[in-house]
């Protein structure tokens, strides 16, 4: 059948309005994960290393668009959520574990989205951090008391993914990165000293977490067993623009303080070092995406801690629960003290949050593994044999990881 260029100018535009309306959870996901934590591991990466590693994040992309489908077609098939069917199947220490752990790492990492959030505008207007913190805490929970919270949080997250993607996009193209050392960056290969580094970008990039709670997303969105082509699409779509952000992040780095020979110790670092060489336009743009990816994760984090903590004990797991924004409120007041009285996330908290982190994601990533592939509990949704060859290779570098941190954290 012949189409008129107005006919196919109508059809593109019904596919491309009808990917948007789609769009929610995995956007949600992306931006969740990728917080200020996720912008300094990768900045400093760039700083010191230039492109060399750039080859780790198509392949911890890869490795999350495997997980996230997995618990996002569990989330489409099974009943009960996800903590309680593996409540039901492995016992309730499991979930009480898997749960527990997810709330503590969550609310130790509360603080540095809330500094995060504070300083980007701290930097902007040249006041202090505190106010700003105490300011978008206040925001965030705000938000909790709209009657549809799901929406306005998949608003606010496709709003914040997109912020942050032209912020960075602009930042590295006036950069002006070399083509031809990107490409060659491509090539594996792990320079001598960025091994820590290179960990806590994995351990970033490939969030367990933020694939556990898909299962839970899936079902706000309202979606069931006949969504799942719209669901794997927008899936990938959002975790793709995950590794697009990293990606970016670090060429730009790469391309502006590698070169320079320019050490950060922090995002905001970063933020300050390109002013001098691209102005202060360019330095507003990079502190926005830190703004936005400091305020979504500030968001999303406290999401994630407070509803699985109440579907741990039974309180509840949707997001118009009372009881489970009480619980996301819990974790954003946490972050905000912690953040004015520390002005800084305490080491202790982080070595904390390592070593809950240690336990509890590669338990996590076998149990979405395992259920994933049972068939009477999936049915025609469970694994194909090369999304378990992907997996399981996936699951044995949480394990490697998960070994190594030990060694770090507590053989040291």
């Amino acid at each position: 059948m012949f189409l008129t260029p107005e006919t196919k100018k109508d059809k593109l535009n019904t596919t491309i309005s009808g990917i948007v309306q789609t769009l929610g959870p995995g956007m949600i996901t992306a931006a969740l994960i990728f917080g200020p934590g996720s912008l300094t591991v990768t900045s400093k990466l760039g700083a010191g290393f230039g492109f060399k590693l750039l080859w780790i994040i198509l392949f911890t992309t890869l490795f999350m668009i495997v997980f996230t489908l997995m618990s996002a077609r569990i989330g489409l098939t099974i009943k009960p959520t996800l903590l309680q069917h593996i409540r039901e199947r492995y016992g309730v220490m499991a979930s009480i574990i898997v749960g527990m752990g997810i709330f503590l790492v969550t609310i130790s990492f509360q603080a540095g989205n809330s500094i995060g959030a504070g300083i980007a505008f701290a930097e902007l207007f040249n006041t202090r951090t505190e106010p700003w913190v105490v300011f978008f805490s206040l925001l965030a929970i705000a938000i909790l008391f709209f009657r549809s919270f799901y929406k306005i949080l998949e608003k606010i997250m496709i709003g914040m993914v997109s912020l942050m993607l032209l912020s960075f996009l602009v930042t590295a193209i006036i950069s002006k990165p070399p083509v031809v050392e990107i490409l060659q960056g491509l090539s594996p290969s792990i320079p001598k000293g960025s091994e820590i580094l290179t960990i806590a970008l994995v351990a970033s990039s490939f969030s367990i977490v933020g694939a556990f709670y898909q299962a839970y997303l899936v079902r706000e969105k309202g979606w069931g067993q006949k969504d799942i082509k719209a669901c794997s699409r927008e899936t990938i779509i959002g975790i793709t623009m995950l590794g697009s952000l990293t990606l970016v992040v670090m060429i730009c780095s790469g391309s502006v303080l590698h070169t320079q020979g320019i050490t950060v110790n922090s995002a905001t670092d970063m933020g300050k070092a390109i002013e001098p060489l691209f102005g202060k336009f360019t330095a507003a743009l990079f502190m926005s995406g830190l703004f936005a990816a400091s305020f979504s994760s500030l968001i999303g984090n406290a999401t994630i801690g407070g509803t699985l903590l109440a579907d741990t004990f039974n309180m509840g797991n949707q997001l118009k629960s009372k009881k489970v924004r009480l619980l996301i409120m819990l974790v954003i007041v946490f972050g905000a003290s912690i953040a004015i009285i520390y002005g800084k996330l305490p080491l202790q908290f982080i070595v904390f949050a390592q070593g809950i982190t240690i336990i509890v994601v590669p338990v996590m990533a076998a149990m979405i593994f395992l259920i994933a592939n049972n068939t009477n509990v999936m049915g025609p949704l469970r694994n194909r044999p090369f999304t378990n060859l992907i997996a399981l290779l996936g699951l044995a570098i949480l394990v490697v990881l998960a070994v190594t941190n030990i060694k770090l954290v507590f053989l040291n």
